[in-house]
């Protein structure tokens, strides 16, 4: 079934002291001719990934200027999730298809969900395959239906592509994340747009250090002691045993060096407990690594605690689709490092704005550098936030929902 999800309020008005007067205006003036649009977003899970943190804000924020916007989720038993994930990294181009049993669990609980969406709506927008097939159970339902890849799926597994492509071709329109992720093949039209963070939310809004030293101070951080950091999913498209690779060979160099890998356990990633265990059987017994998730208490404000902390963010992704902690990171102008993959290489400027990676090896080396000149480590961060606020901030994210709706109601 599809459940809603409750949001807050917000207000378009509370992010003039972030954003550059025109871009609000701007977004005022597209609203006014979508006053009473009902949309609704659906995806899999509101809590535990970055659609979800999206959503938290975009939604409140389409109903601030004047639009009936409404959030849902997909509800279903564990095994819908185990298949959901396969074809998540089929996607991504991961070898492993779906067996014909997974296949009639996507279909049958996709048809279940559509017999609660109910009518009346003007713009549907489907985030990522989970919720796929629900356009081909309910018909079109005299609504315009987007559906918004979060993922990388320039190189998909052809078996696990062929299935969905009739599915995706059913939609008025697709939105990738780059140009290079758009499906091949896919004849509908399309459109690219990049994800945002909030600015103002609590795992984003400023901190003193004061406070981000408090925070960390309760996981057993030491405020004299550099902090290595990567906050991700417990997954191994965002290699966390090759950060602690890279981690073990700075420890080398800068003895008094500690790591912290902070994730949050989602409900459609049951892999993730199998890799957390892993990262846990790979760190040993090495009371310089911290692993944390939600199940330890760390929530947006913890995770903000430890990015307003560390020394050094990475995010040491193989494949990545965007990676908001890009973002997030470089918001609180701290020198960042990432994988050399996908989105990362939008928001970090090499040299400029923090370092992009292709090897654990560059990861240790670049962490180094960090560590061994703060200044220059520290402009860089300022150069990134910089950028950040030029580009992925949510009322940018707001503006392009708006024109695209807008397009789209002719």
């Amino acid at each position: 079934m599809l459940q809603e999800v409750h949001v807050g309020h917000k207000s378009l008005a509370d992010y003039q002291s972030v954003v550059v007067r025109p871009l609000i205006e701007e977004i005022r003036e597209l609203a006014e001719g979508l006053k009473g649009a009902r949309v609704l977003h659906i995806n899999a899970t509101s809590f535990g990934g970055g659609v979800a943190e999206i959503l938290y804000t975009l939604v409140p924020l389409m109903r601030d200027v004047g639009l009936d916007a409404d959030w849902r989720v997909i509800m279903a038993a564990q095994e819908f999730y185990e298949g959901t994930k396969i074809t998540h990294n089929a996607l991504q181009g991961n070898p492993l298809g779906l067996s014909e049993s997974q296949k009639e669990i996507y279909e049958e609980n996709n048809r279940i969900a559509s017999e609660s969406l109910g009518h009346g709506f003007d713009f549907i927008v489907v985030h990522d395959p989970q919720p796929l097939l629900l356009r081909h159970f309910t018909g079109d339902l005299g609504a315009k239906w987007i559906w918004r890849c979060h993922i990388d799926t320039s190189t998909p597994n052809q078996d696990v592509g062929d299935y969905l492509l009739p599915y995706m071709q059913m939609y008025d329109t697709a939105l990738f994340t780059m140009e290079d992720y758009i499906f091949k093949g896919l004849k509908i039209p399309i459109k690219v747009i990049a994800p945002a963070i909030d600015p103002l939310s609590t795992k984003n809004m400023a901190l003193s250090p004061e406070d981000a030293d408090y925070v960390v101070s309760q996981f057993g951080v030491e405020s004299d002691r550099p902090l290595l950091l990567q906050i991700s999913r417990f997954d191994p498209w965002k290699d966390p045993l090759g950060v602690i690779d890279a981690y073990r060979m700075v420890k080398k160099e800068f003895a008094a060096v500690r790591l912290a890998l902070v994730g949050s356990m989602a409900t459609d990633d049951p892999e993730g407990w199998t890799f957390f265990t892993q990262t846990v059987e790979h760190a040993g017994d090495d009371s310089d690594i911290l692993i944390l998730s939600n199940l330890n208490n760390v929530g947006n404000l913890e995770v903000n605690a430890f990015q307003s902390r560390a020394d050094v963010i990475i995010q040491k992704s193989i494949r990545e689709g965007f990676g908001l902690t890009i973002s997030e990171g470089l918001w609180k102008a701290k020198p960042t490092i990432g994988g050399n993959v996908g989105g990362i290489p939008t928001q970090i400027e090499d040299g400029e704005s923090g370092f992009l990676v292709d090897s654990v090896e560059q990861c240790a080396q670049r962490c180094m550098y960090m560590l061994d000149n703060p200044g220059k480590a520290k402009a860089m961060g300022r150069a990134g936030k910089e950028h950040v606020r030029a580009n992925f901030l949510t009322p940018r994210l707001l503006r392009d929902y708006l024109k695209l709706f807008t397009e789209l109601k002719g």
